[in-house]
């Protein structure tokens, strides 16, 4: 399960890669030209961030004809937010906690 975070982590940090994802996850799916002329980037460049996305689980693929659409799947998101959850229990029961103790103040 670590890896599978790490590697969602690993994708989803560089804001070029995000903005992509965002993107599709928001717009649904687009072809590599699409998301090249509001990319900021070179196709070249969008291609290796999607590969990078398509790697970690972020997003899948499918050939038309000569293109390439790509569509998010937000589902490969659960072990983030699993991870997330762990800590959010975390700080709930310190600030649980801490609200007893200032209340017996």
């Amino acid at each position: 399960m670590q890896a599978v975070a790490d590697s969602l982590f690993r994708a989803l940090a560089d804001p070029t890669r995000r903005a992509l994802f965002e993107r599709l996850a928001r717009d649904g799916e687009q072809t590599v030209h699409a998301l090249t002329s509001r990319a900021g980037v070179s196709q070249p460049a969008v291609s290796k961030h999607l590969i990078v996305l398509k790697v970690a689980g972020l997003v899948r693929d499918r050939r038309e004809g000569r293109e390439t659409h790509f569509s998010a799947r937000p589902k490969a998101l659960e072990p983030l937010t699993d991870w997330l959850g762990h800590y959010d229990a975390f700080w709930r029961d310190h600030f649980e906690r801490l609200g007893t103790t200032l209340d017996k103040m």
